[in-house]
């Protein structure tokens, strides 16, 4: 029960893998649905496909002999509405409610659902269930054209959509920053702006509940989770100190950063966190570049480029609107150095990235020449 009238009808999925089959999700993930009960009755979204079946059974429960009168909408992505049909083949009279861009996107998915008595709305839309009024809030590009977040005045209530998600089940133990971090650089960082409007909008609401569509729903220290979506949107820095992320063949640039690691910490630097890209988990180094404002970046040189692993973690950080930081770039290569070019070239793609001096280049195995390099660094980065 989330309130009085708005009870919880989703479900966790720990069998899952991969979320959108490529993030790693160790303690799986949740499906959030949510039911209004009021003279009329509004469902707000469904689940994934492998959780129709418990969807279901959560609504019918609730329902407690009534029929739903509205299927709201917020997001058309498939772990969202892929238990549309089944919903409307189970109550056939239910009214589905969403903006124009969803019944655009519906038909994509479920080309035989009848949308002839769909309610289409827009910003600022209201519709009325008896002690609960809904109201419309458009989200376009958070992270789908077709988003749009619910307010319920009556209890306060924002339906967040994918907004201030997380990954892992409703009963997994683990910090809510770390995996929210992740799920949302991942998922939703490439909008920045785009959340930033909705943030601007949600500043005029009365907000004392959010109810995402994954993850726990907030009603403590909502301010917490809204500054630090202000951070994220915005590509603030959340922390202060130095994220090393490594692409070594042999271990020789791996041993370098160790020392640069070493380096940092002995001058105070108040959080050094390294990643080795060549066996970590992507999502979680990105993560972590998006969290500290001072990055390096080391890698091998490798057929007169840079270490795959690197070139694809760039690539991945290009995607992901990366930019506002600091970057250093270490390179090794035994006789034609050749990966602080490649990096350069990929940073260039971004924007506001300040490139550190000096740019450190290894030839095979640290020795002890390297060392003044390895300080000059160090002290640049403190």
């Amino acid at each position: 029960m989330i309130t009085k009238d708005i009870l919880y009808i989703g479900a966790d999925d720990r069998t899952l893998d991969l979320f959108e089959s490529q993030y790693k999700v160790p303690n799986g993930v949740s499906y959030n649905a949510y039911v209004i009960m009021d003279e009329k009755i509004a469902v707000m979204d469904t689940v994934d496909q492998r959780k129709t079946a418990e969807f279901l059974s959560s609504l019918e429960a609730a329902l407690d002999g009534r029929k739903p009168d509205y299927l709201v909408v917020n997001h058309v992505e498939p772990d969202h509405a892929a238990s549309i049909q089944a919903l409307v083949s189970k109550y056939p009279e239910i009214q589905l409610v969403g903006n124009a861009k969803t019944f655009q996107m519906l038909p994509l998915y479920f080309p035989a659902l009848d949308l002839t008595r769909a309610i289409t709305v827009k910003e600022g839309d209201t519709l009325p269930l008896g002690r609960h009024e809904l109201t419309f809030i458009m989200a376009p590009m958070v992270h789908w054209p077709e988003v749009m977040m619910t307010y319920d005045a009556c209890d306060k209530v924002l339906f967040s959509a994918d907004g201030f998600g997380k990954f892992g089940a409703l009963d997994a133990q683990e910090d809510w920053d770390c995996e929210a971090r992740r799920y949302y650089f991942n998922i939703v960082g490439k909008y920045g702006p785009q959340v930033q409007s909705v943030l601007k909008k949600a500043a005029g609401l009365d907000i004392q509940v959010i109810c995402p569509l994954h993850g726990p729903v907030l009603k403590e220290n909502l301010q917490h989770y809204l500054e630090k979506y202000s951070i994220w949107s915005s590509y603030g820095v959340e922390s202060q100190g130095v994220f090393i992320a490594c692409a070594s063949i042999h271990g020789n640039t791996a041993a370098a950063m160790e020392k640069l690691a070493e380096l940092l910490r002995g001058r105070g630097c108040p959080a050094v966190v390294t990643a080795d890209l060549t066996r970590c988990d992507m999502a979680e180094a990105l993560e972590d570049a998006f969290r500290y404002g001072k990055v390096v970046l080391a890698a091998s040189s490798y057929n007169a480029g840079v270490m795959p692993a690197m070139e694809d973690f760039l690539h991945h950080l290009k995607g992901k609107n990366y930019q506002k930081r600091t970057v250093a770039l270490v390179e090794n290569g035994s006789w034609a150095p050749s990966a602080a070019r490649c990096m350069k070239e990929l940073l260039s793609q971004m924007k506001d990235i300040t490139l550190a001096e000096p740019v450190l280049t290894l030839r095979g195995a640290l020795k002890d020449a390297d060392l003044p390099g390895l300080e000059a660094l160090a002290d640049a980065l403190i």
